[in-house]
């Protein structure tokens, strides 16, 4: 079993930045893949980025590439998504979630946490 929860969201200004955090509870952290989704009102959860088990290798989403950082860091069980440049549309409630099912890129994983929102203003 795996808790996970995530931190870090908030209110900003366009242009700002955040960092979430995602802190998860068990020995096996480290066995599993980690990824971001989103999901803003009457829209679909979103992929934003994965992180492999070991992060040697990182994916995003085109829509956040080169504006999303992700990492972790397997010694404190927790995962990371450093936003830059955020835009309005960038407004939704951030999820990681441990352990794909298949394509990271779809929200089917094993465990996630509870979301935290980021809301941008312009």
């Amino acid at each position: 079993q795996v808790q996970l929860v995530e931190s870090g969201g908030g209110l900003v200004q366009a242009g700002g930045s955040l960092r979430l955090s995602c802190a998860a509870s068990g020995r096996t952290f480290s066995s599993y893949g980690m990824g971001w989704f989103r999901q803003a009102p009457g829209k679909e959860r979103e992929f934003v980025a994965f992180v492999t088990r070991r992060g040697a290798s990182t994916y995003y989403a085109d829509s956040v590439k080169g504006r999303f950082t992700t990492s972790r860091d397997n010694a404190n069980n927790t995962v990371y998504l450093q936003i830059n440049s955020l835009k309005p549309e960038d407004t939704a409630v951030y999820y990681c979630g441990a352990g794909p099912k298949g394509d990271y890129r779809l929200p089917r994983y094993d465990y996630w946490g509870q979301g935290t929102q980021v809301t941008v203003s312009s």
